[in-house]
């Protein structure tokens, strides 16, 4: 198992949904099956031979991740419609303020990337439009579901990376199809946020859901 550059969140290191979503096929996770949960132990390292088993996923003697059952439920973001995403998008605080700019998911540098830009909505969620790539497997959902979640933490100044992701998927999106992403902060402790997102298809359809926690760098 190995990590394309490509998929880089921070520099250096693989984005943390796109990699938690590997690791969590490797595991087992599909489409309309039970919720896993990822927890990273340390920055997923890119173009590195990884290894899988028993739940935990390695790079030599380094526990870079573990994989669990998702327990408890994952609730959905309440939905906003494709224009009001498309307006708070206009906003996204990533094109003035961005930790990662070149970050596969959210990075406004990355035109090769998904480019989902999640704004703020009046009430402190985040949505953004999301035209779906040809190459849109359950990696890929993962990924969209990541940073739009952590965009709603994002949004206090302080800077966070992913620590944990839990995903239940019903269906993929259609390629080539504009999607709604939406964002929800639950809480804060410490340094860490509690965050949700959603998937919404076209039809307004919800397709993949997360709970993650993210952890404040500084």
């Amino acid at each position: 198992m190995r990590i394309s550059e490509r998929f880089n969140g921070p520099p250096g290191s693989g984005n943390g949904g796109w990699s938690a979503g590997a690791f969590a096929v490797e595991a087992g996770a599909r489409i309309g099956g039970p919720a896993l949960e990822v927890t990273l132990r340390v920055p997923p390292p890119l173009e590195t031979e990884l290894t899988f088993a028993e739940g935990a996923v390695h790079d030599g003697d380094t526990l870079v991740a573990t994989v669990t059952a998702a327990e408890g439920d994952i609730p959905a973001v309440t939905p906003v419609g494709l224009a009001v995403a498309v307006e708070a998008a206009e906003a996204y605080e990533g094109f003035t303020r961005h930790p990662f700019p070149t970050c596969y998911v959210c990075g406004p540098e990355r035109p090769d990337g998904l480019r989902i830009f999640s704004g703020p909505l009046p009430d402190g969620r985040t949505a953004a439009p999301w035209v779906v790539p040809a190459e849109a497997d359950l990696r890929v959902v993962w990924a969209a579901l990541d940073c739009p979640g952590g965009w709603t933490a994002l949004r206090n100044g302080r800077t966070y990376v992913l620590g944990r992701i839990a995903v239940v998927a019903d269906a993929l999106p259609e390629p080539g199809s504009t999607c709604v992403v939406v964002g929800a902060a639950t809480g804060f402790s410490g340094r860490k946020a509690m965050v949700l997102s959603t998937v919404y298809a076209a039809d307004g359809t919800p397709v993949a859901k997360a709970r993650a926690t993210w952890i404040a760098t500084t």
